[in-house]
């Protein structure tokens, strides 16, 4: 059959896609289609028909619903506008939470099979409550309010709002169900911006820190940035960490404890107080502090980041351990280093150590597994945002001679396509 972008099909929705697509199929051939969910019945519109393997479209009717439609939980991105008029970020906000929850558990567990060739039992779970202060947060029953940090975008005409699905057209937005309540009120007090990004962050003392990125040609009209340069306070438990209100911070206001929680959990007791354990890709030293309180007041930590405003914060967050490091650096640069140069030591004290591993989407890559692997550190905690390059790496991890017994995903950011996973590896036994 061929094709043409803008011609109306009918597909029968088989299955879910990662990246936030599902499966159509028209006449044999796979059709990747948004706004859809397995099981339905779909008029869709050709966007992509260039691959000879694969073609692209878009839902504009759904003429056999799934029972888990619901109303879109952004009115902007609801099946009744146009696809081209939906705003991108809220992928999954047509269907209800619990099923979006069965999806993201599925997308993780066949990439573990397909591309990590493993088998591994896959649990799935939404973000945990905290204590703040006095009182506990919980995530909203209805899976929004629980981003703390939102972009927007500002068009040459001085339209604000989000980027259309799958472009860089700013479609204006009324609402951003997503946000915290503080921070769609700041959106909606924004005026006319300078065309470029404005970021709103809220940190834990509730105040919404406003940055704003003027475009190239708008700078070059002399209209300048207007960023805080503040350095704000995120709470985690009773630990509090500084971080630059433009620097990284998980978005979801559990993301941060649930994390930490779950990778506790899965170290439970076997982090040894006399080994070397290293915090990788390590931000402002989140994994590394809870290392530190794992192993007790004597631990030797190292935190590798990057970025050197982080670096210089995760100094100063794990300030209270003496034995503790903040390196600014690339990890697979480090590592590669360290393999090269390690003293029988320190590849002593490694081999009793754990190392956290919380790369970007991209995945850490085979140089930085490989090294790792060889440095044989006794435990290895993936903390992973994208399905398929964790799947990559676990698969190589596994022929290196570290496996992982299960793997756990935590819905961290509720109604998009996205997802974290925590996996802990542990050197094979037989090697």
């Amino acid at each position: 059959m061929t094709g043409d972008v803008g011609q109306i099909v009918d597909l029968e929705i088989t299955d879910a896609a990662h990246g936030g697509v599902f499966v159509g199929r028209l006449d044999g051939r796979v059709v990747f289609t948004a706004d859809a969910i397995p099981g339905e019945r779909v008029r869709a519109r050709l966007t992509d028909v260039s691959k000879p393997s694969f073609w692209r479209a878009e839902t504009v009717e759904v003429t056999d619903a799934s029972p888990h439609r619901q109303r879109h939980i952004w009115p902007e991105a609801d099946i009744d506008r146009d696809p081209a008029d939906r705003p991108g970020g809220a992928e999954f906000g047509h269907i209800d939470l619990a099923h979006q929850r069965e999806i993201k558990r599925h997308i993780l567990a066949t990439a573990l099979q397909r591309t990590g060739r493993q088998e591994l039992p896959v649990e799935f779970e939404g973000p945990r409550a905290a204590s703040v202060g006095n009182h506990v947060v919980a995530e909203q029953p209805d899976g929004t309010r629980w981003r703390t940090r939102v972009s927007l975008h500002v068009d040459d005409d001085g339209r604000v709002g989000a980027y259309a699905a799958r472009s860089h057209r700013v479609i204006p937005t009324e609402t951003l169900p997503l946000a915290t309540a503080a921070i769609e009120r700041a959106a909606a007090a924004l005026g006319r911006p300078a065309p470029g990004r404005v970021d709103l962050v809220q940190p834990a003392d509730g105040h919404v820190r406003i940055l704003v990125h003027p475009s190239t040609d708008a700078a070059r009209k002399g209209r300048a940035a207007r960023r805080s340069n503040d350095v704000i306070v995120e709470h985690v438990g009773t630990r509090r960490f500084r971080v630059d209100a433009g620097g990284f911070w998980q978005v979801h206001r559990l993301a941060a404890s649930t994390l930490t929680t779950v990778v506790a959990e899965e170290l439970a007791d076997a982090v040894d107080p006399d080994g070397w354990h290293l915090d990788l890709y390590g931000g402002v030293g989140l994994f590394g502090a809870l290392l530190g309180d794992l192993a007790g007041p004597s631990a030797r930590i190292t935190s590798v980041e990057g970025n050197e405003r982080a670096t210089e914060h995760a100094g100063e967050n794990l300030a209270e351990w003496v034995g503790a490091r903040a390196e600014t650096a690339r990890v697979d640069r480090w590592a590669r280093a360290l393999r090269q140069r390690i003293s029988d030591r320190d590849r002593e004290r490694l081999a009793r150590g754990t190392v956290v591993l919380d790369p970007p989407r991209t995945g850490a890559g085979a140089a930085v597994v490989d090294d790792l692997a060889a440095l044989g550190p006794a435990s290895i905690v993936y903390v992973a945002c994208d399905p398929v390059a964790l799947a990559r790496d676990l698969a190589r991890f596994a022929d290196r001679g570290y496996r992982a017994g299960r793997v756990r995903g935590i819905d961290l950011f509720p109604h998009s396509h996205h997802m974290e996973a925590v996996a802990l590896l542990r050197r094979d036994a037989a090697r």
